[in-house]
């Protein structure tokens, strides 16, 4: 393993997906940039009785042949999303037949309800039944079992847990991975996050706390980011995995580089459990702080993939956020956001996001936002909407904003000698 080194580059040489609009990277982009749309009415159980009956599903997942149909059963739906997107990166990364040392190679996949599905189906029969409790609770359960499942999987050894922040978790995984491989404690890591939480009790919860789009009769256009007409966020599901590498260990094997993890930083509000702070200012500082380790400006920025839930408060807060950390420069800078296409995967959502930034970069293209038919405007920002918008694209900034006051920015860039 490589010794400390605070020059040291990291870079991303395998990606991995498994979301609503496809199960894996190639699928999920051009859905995403053919503007589809992964949202319908749940068909996981019968939602009539709530006022929000949409979400999206990730439906049809074949599992893949090396996990196997026994192995699946004993895993959390969010546990078998993170594994298989997991074993695309990994496969995507040249790794299937490369020897490696396992002690160099750690796995940090957060999220943020973990088995949920599985905390709710055993809970009447520890109430009334114990004895009837199944060994497998627990171990399907804990929120760090996708990070469990993978290593198992990969027989990877160096540092391996989860990180739990809401919807900012899998970006902070995939910056604390990073840094990881930035102090010398692993030459790769596997990271991102994974959610499996379309459920009677979190659509209930989010329901009560009015964060839910009601747009059951269209649930196509039912999130709007940044639109006058939003009425809040879709839930979704699924997993989204980088394969993060020492740059000089990814060349000497040959790797294919998709792109650098130029900076990442992070702040909190310390405000309120759900509501972000409404002028921005500590999300502007993730992203200044981000900028200011990369030794970048505001003018280096490309393009940005916003958060963007399609809440009032939150869209606004995001918007003066930018406003404030990048100046003038808003003016200029396409801004795109995913969320109404694929709903919000929250502690899947930012790796998820990555994968589209970084998809952008090698494509040099923007996919546009659903359903942005008239600007709040409070959020007057230089949206991509209609079709995908070619760009020259240098660096993009990927923000991720969490419950809890968690502002999370990743900066990726082209790879460059």
């Amino acid at each position: 393993m490589a010794t400390k080194d605070t020059n040291r580059r990291v870079v991303v040489t395998g990606m991995g997906a498994v979301t609503p609009l496809g199960h894996n990277v190639a699928t999920f982009w051009t859905n995403l940039c053919h503007g589809h749309s992964g949202v319908r009415r749940i068909s996981l159980f019968d939602p009539t009785a709530f006022r929000t009956r949409i979400a999206a599903e990730v439906t049809e997942l074949s599992v893949p042949a090396v996990i196997g149909p026994k192995q699946a059963r004993r895993m959390d739906r969010f546990a078998l999303f993170g594994l298989t997107a997991a074993l695309e990166a990994w496969q995507d990364a040249g790794l299937a037949s490369h020897n490696h040392d396992p002690y160099a190679i750690g796995v940090l996949i957060g999220s943020s309800h973990g088995g949920e599905q599985t905390l709710l189906a055993e809970v009447d029969n520890a109430r009334q039944v114990p004895r009837k409790v199944s060994p497998r609770l627990i171990p399907r359960m804990l929120s760090n079992m996708a990070a469990v499942q993978v290593a198992l999987h990969l027989e990877l050894r160096g540092p391996s847990f989860t990180i739990g922040s809401a919807c900012a978790t899998s970006a902070h995984a995939i910056g604390e991975a990073a840094e990881i491989i930035r102090r010398g404690d692993a030459t790769m890591m596997v990271c991102g996050g994974a959610e499996a939480c379309i459920t009677p009790l979190t659509l209930a919860g989010d329901q009560a706390l009015g964060a839910l789009s009601a747009r059951n009769d269209a649930p196509e256009q039912a999130s709007r980011p940044f639109d006058c007409d939003r009425d809040g966020f879709v839930l979704g599901e699924g997993a989204g995995v980088l394969v993060l590498e020492e740059r000089d260990h990814a060349l000497q094997r040959g790797a294919r580089i998709y792109a650098e993890l130029v900076s990442y930083a992070t702040t909190t509000d310390a405000l309120h459990e759900t509501h972000p702070e409404a002028t921005g200012v500590h999300a502007a500082r993730a992203i200044v702080r981000a900028l200011t380790k990369a030794g970048l400006t505001a003018a280096a920025i490309d393009a940005i993939f916003a958060h963007a839930t399609s809440t009032i408060i939150g869209d606004r807060a995001e918007a003066q956020a930018l406003k404030l950390a990048l100046g003038a420069e808003t003016t200029r800078i396409p801004v795109t956001a995913i969320k109404a296409a694929l709903g919000h995967l929250l502690g899947g959502a930012g790796a998820t996001q990555a994968i589209a930034a970084i998809k952008a970069l090698e494509c040099q293209a923007l996919p546009p936002i659903r359903n942005l038919e008239q600007p709040d405007p409070d959020c007057t920002l230089q949206f991509v909407t209609g079709a995908v918008m070619p760009a020259s694209l240098s660096h993009v900034l990927s923000n991720s904003f969490g419950f809890g006051g968690h502002n999370v920015a990743l900066l990726f860039g082209r790879h460059r000698d």
